[in-house]
């Protein structure tokens, strides 16, 4: 089980591999997640908002209403909600990509896991091999999925060994 900000659930989708969160069972994501991804999305005619409302309806996505705890890091609603809801369930993981956000989650706990960590998850479960690896973080930078170079290189590398 997992707590999933935006930016994992955005970009997955946007490259049709939404369906590799299954490998952590449960996705759970706060009400603001959802009114930002899929709310949003869907009025802008994102198609990838069409693929988390999908998720949802089918049930492995939840959604769920959360009170948000004191953050000591100044961070956007989504990103409080997520670790406020991580913590209010008592939730070790939260998928966050923002670095304010993945601080945060360290301050008050949690362990935060990044997109890049999806598909090295989904590479080892031998969801995807390493051109699908390779293929899948290509397709999320050219949607605009932001990774610094010296990140990309080491994604890079640490898949070739897997």
């Amino acid at each position: 089980m997992i707590v999933s900000n935006a930016t994992p659930l955005i970009y997955l989708a946007k490259v049709g591999k939404l369906d590799l969160l299954r490998i952590f069972g449960e996705v759970l994501i706060p009400e603001e997640v959802k009114i930002e991804v899929m709310d949003r999305g869907k009025a802008m005619k994102k198609l990838d908002a069409f693929e988390v409302e999908k998720a949802i309806n089918d049930g492995w996505i939840k959604v769920l209403k959360t009170e948000l705890v004191n953050v000591p890091v100044e961070l956007h609603s989504g990103e409080k909600a997520v670790l406020s809801l991580a913590k209010k369930l008592g939730v070790e993981e939260v998928l966050v990509d923002e670095a304010p956000a993945r601080v945060a989650a360290k301050l008050l706990g949690l362990k935060p896991r990044g997109t890049i960590l999806v598909l090295f998850k989904a590479l080892q479960k031998e969801k995807i091999d390493l051109d699908g690896f390779l293929e899948i973080l290509n397709k999320m930078i050219e949607h605009g999925f932001r990774l610094r170079e010296e990140v990309f290189v080491e994604a890079v590398r640490r898949a070739r060994k897997s």
